[in-house]
């Protein structure tokens, strides 16, 4: 089926994530960064701010946990955009391509909620996006199916007719179980060649 709309994935599609990022800036011992990384403010950790758990209980919870921590802990709170290198290169070219294609552009995005409040005005390729389903908000998460079912009444097509594109396996599953078309990212140049191919740029 010919592809109406085009649904990007955010964090390792279009822009980089690192939470060593932030971290390097302010810790100078190595052995506490990895064991910061490896066991306090981990990506399984955060995930539960992308389901839309608040800040204000991860933190101080977290806190409790790990108080040798409590600087590091408070600076992911206050400055998560600092975990957030730049665009994934040659992502964001795509994207104006398809734009000027004027192929219909939407988003589905793990992300907290307060942390997306914070990220988004920084990011204005979103600008040319007509709707953007963030978990955090929803209360829902990929790969859950809900959150496909949820964008698929969002934004106004068949799941069939929209190609979804994201980095993480499981997420390209469960758009796929839900019926969409899927492109499993790796870098920009295979994403190029599989929109080229569908004739979408």
């Amino acid at each position: 089926m010919q592809v109406e709309a085009v649904v990007f994935d955010v964090g390792r599609v279009l822009y980089q994530w690192r939470l060593a990022q932030l971290f390097e800036k302010i810790v100078d011992d190595p052995v506490r960064l990895q064991t910061l990384l490896d066991d306090v403010v981990t990506e399984e950790w955060h995930f539960q701010h992308d389901r839309g758990k608040p800040l204000s209980e991860m933190a101080p919870e977290r806190i409790a946990q790990f108080p040798d921590f409590e600087p590091e802990i408070r600076a992911y709170a206050a400055r998560f955009n600092e975990t957030i290198p730049g665009p994934v290169p040659g992502s964001h070219a795509l994207v104006d391509r398809l734009d000027r294609r004027g192929v219909p552009l939407f988003a589905i995005t793990n992300f907290g909620h307060e942390f997306w409040a914070g990220f988004r005005p920084t990011a204005p390729i979103f600008d040319t996006f007509r709707d953007i389903v963030v978990s955090g908000t929803e209360k829902l998460a990929k790969p859950d199916a809900a959150i496909f079912d949820l964008a698929e009444t969002r934004f106004g097509y068949p799941a069939e007719a929209m190609l979804f594109i994201d980095d993480n396996h499981a997420n390209i599953e469960g758009a796929a179980n839900c019926g969409w078309q899927v492109h499993h990212f790796v870098d920009a140049p295979r994403l190029e060649a599989d929109l080229e191919r569908r004739g979408l740029i």
